[in-house]
């Protein structure tokens, strides 16, 4: 059974969720602000945390960014801003989907299970255990970072990590923007191509002035990582 916690200040919100959530199995806690949800993590083994980004004090936002830094838990947000940008800020903390307000309960436990199914797949095996050399830089998985030719590390975001090794997977190829975000994030997004446009941009900065000729833009078709060379290597 997975343990679900629960994060929003409106408490008609989290003892609907709960209900519903416990008719598909789900064993649910509840909190409604940043204390109330370390409280719960301390307390018990979550395996998935759904959080407001509108709470009392901490805001979703900064607590997404300082779980992620402590643990691998899914986060997925529950979001009444639904602009591209608010959108790729919550990624790039970490967070791993969101979802807008209002939403349909039943697309929120198909999130859920998604989000789920990937973080199963995510965790560490032998294929992940590895770092992948790409021209002069090096991709370091475990500690989702890319080392640039002078030896300089460079640190991403959880976003920027998930998208570069989506590239990588398949030098050379064209991903289309709805690719992408479907390879990367787990599910399709039909009406915010700016969002990926923004991860790319922000992944080519970081790879500085070799960005634009790594990840090269396809007019009319999306993104390809054009690396003279790739190269998996054990830890």
């Amino acid at each position: 059974m997975y343990r679900i916690l629960v994060v929003d200040d409106d408490e008609e919100i989290t003892a609907l969720l709960s209900q519903y959530l416990g008719r598909f199995g789900f064993e649910v806690h509840c909190a409604h602000d940043g204390v109330g949800m370390h409280s719960e993590l301390k307390a018990h083994r979550i395996d998935l945390v759904v959080m407001d980004v509108m709470l009392p004090g901490v805001d979703g936002l900064t607590l997404a960014r300082l779980l992620r830094q402590q643990s691998q838990i899914p986060i997925i947000m529950l979001t009444a801003r639904a602009e591209s940008y608010d959108c790729v800020v919550g990624l790039e903390l970490g967070a791993d989907d969101y979802i807008g307000k209002p939403f349909e309960p039943r697309e929120l436990v198909a999130r859920i299970h998604s989000v789920l199914r990937r973080h199963g797949h995510a965790q560490p095996n032998a294929r992940q255990a590895t770092n992948v050399r790409f021209d002069a830089w090096t991709l370091q998985r475990l500690e989702r970072q890319v080392v640039d030719p002078q030896g300089m590390v460079v640190p991403l975001s959880y976003a920027e990590y998930r998208l570069l090794c989506t590239l990588l997977e398949s030098p050379r190829r064209v991903f289309s923007r709805e690719q992408l975000m479907e390879q990367a994030r787990g599910r399709t997004m039909e009406t915010m191509d700016r969002s990926v446009d923004l991860l790319v941009s922000r992944l080519r900065h970081k790879l500085g002035e070799e960005g634009p000729m790594l990840i090269k833009t396809v007019r009319g078709a999306g993104y390809m990582l054009d690396a003279r060379q790739v190269q998996a290597s054990a830890v």
